[in-house]
């Protein structure tokens, strides 16, 4: 029971995350260092959002249009026994991202507005087992971002360059972070406790910025990815039925892209988030077969009204998570689905509060992971 459902809430939790808090698209989870034996996996997710809104106290009334394109997740993990107290596992994932593209000749304040935030990241871990059933493990994880903007709305009628739309293009930079956690593990009833704290990471991206305020203005943009905490478990609470979770805080609240000539501009972070945010997550597995399993799963983040910016206008979200698995050999295949009812947002543009209001929009998430035990 414990080995299939592994992946089981891997590919519920992770793997096909869609619009989850900020502009988080995977959970960064450990949870590859519990697989048995050396294993390697292969991930593959596609995502698309919707994401539409109204003008409110800016151009009233007109519609946005979707702002928000599909795009794709990959993902790879390896984990080995060092020796029977001993493993490790590397990890690669991309955990932020952001695709905004507001259609043309909508009348909508941002329309034409582009913007683009990628990440990718390796995580190395090691896990040590005790010998009361606890384990132990940490690591370091090298992420590397990168960042551009093009927002047409925020511009100026004086001087020189009256009617310069603002830009901003912003190169890669790498930064270091670490992991710890700790787990309690009962083999026999497939009981798997975790607790696993990420660190931020900081970053200094190399920008050029043009607005009516200067052309081709080079400036520093610091950027720090978020902690977070994550409770995770597992237990079996029937024969081939197991019950697993999470409860997920991300420090969301000190998260910021703040360009100095946009803030000059504004008065505002291009990107922010008022409130951090906890994910609640529940779901069941049942094996079916040798074969075949399967599971479901339900996740929560609280709506806070609280305003958001105009290039990730989401706030909270309620979703619904299917998963089978595959089994046959050495090999196990799990495909996964993931319905997300995106909460309602208010923008803020300035001092202006709702510049846009943002409802009844949705994301759809397919997933494919191969996994192989050798």
């Amino acid at each position: 029971m414990k080995k299939y459902l592994l992946a089981t809430s891997a590919i519920i939790l992770g793997a096909s995350a869609a619009s989850a808090a900020g502009i988080e698209r995977t959970n960064q989870s450990v949870g590859v260092l519990f697989e048995t034996g050396r294993y390697l996996e292969f991930s593959y997710a596609t995502v698309s959002p919707k994401t539409t809104g109204v003008g409110g106290l800016v151009t009233p009334g007109a519609q946005s249009g979707d702002m928000t394109p599909t795009y794709n997740q990959f993902g790879f993990a390896y984990k080995a026994d060092i020796n029977e107290q001993l493993s490790y596992a590397l990890i690669y994932d991309q955990p932020y991202g952001a695709d905004v593209d507001y259609p043309d000749a909508t009348g909508y304040f941002a329309q034409g507005s582009t913007a683009a935030f990628d990440s990718n990241a390796l995580t190395a871990t090691l896990r040590y087992k005790l010998p009361n059933r606890v384990s132990v493990y940490g690591g370091l994880r090298y992420q590397v971002i990168s960042a551009n903007a093009f927002v047409p709305f925020v511009t100026g009628s004086a001087g020189p360059l009256a009617g310069t739309p603002y830009q901003a293009t912003a190169n890669s930079d790498g930064g270091v972070g670490y992991l710890f956690g700790a787990a309690y593990e009962m083999p026999d009833i497939a009981l798997r406790v975790s607790l696993t704290y990420q660190s931020s990471i900081k970053h200094e991206l190399d920008t050029v910025e043009n607005s009516v305020l200067g052309l081709g203005v080079p400036s520093s943009t610091d950027i720090e990815t978020p902690q977070s905490l994550a409770l995770e478990f597992q237990t079996g609470i029937a024969k081939n039925t197991l019950l697993f979770g999470s409860v997920r805080w991300v420090d969301w609240s000190s998260f910021e892209i703040a360009p100095q000539q946009y803030v000059n501009l504004v008065g505002s972070p291009l990107v922010f988030f008022v409130d951090d945010r906890i994910t609640w997550t529940l779901g069941v597995g049942r094996k079916l077969n040798e074969q075949w399993s399967v599971a479901g799963a339900v996740s929560y983040e609280e709506t806070t009204g609280s305003p958001t910016g105009n290039l990730g206008p989401t706030d909270g979200l309620i979703s619904l998570g299917l998963s089978a698995i595959y089994t046959q050999g050495n090999t196990k295949i799990t495909t996964g689905i993931r319905y997300v009812d995106i909460g309602n947002a208010r923008t803020r543009v300035g001092a202006a509060v709702p510049g846009g209001i943002f409802q009844d929009n949705k994301a759809i998430a397919v997933g494919v992971k191969i996994g192989y035990s050798f």
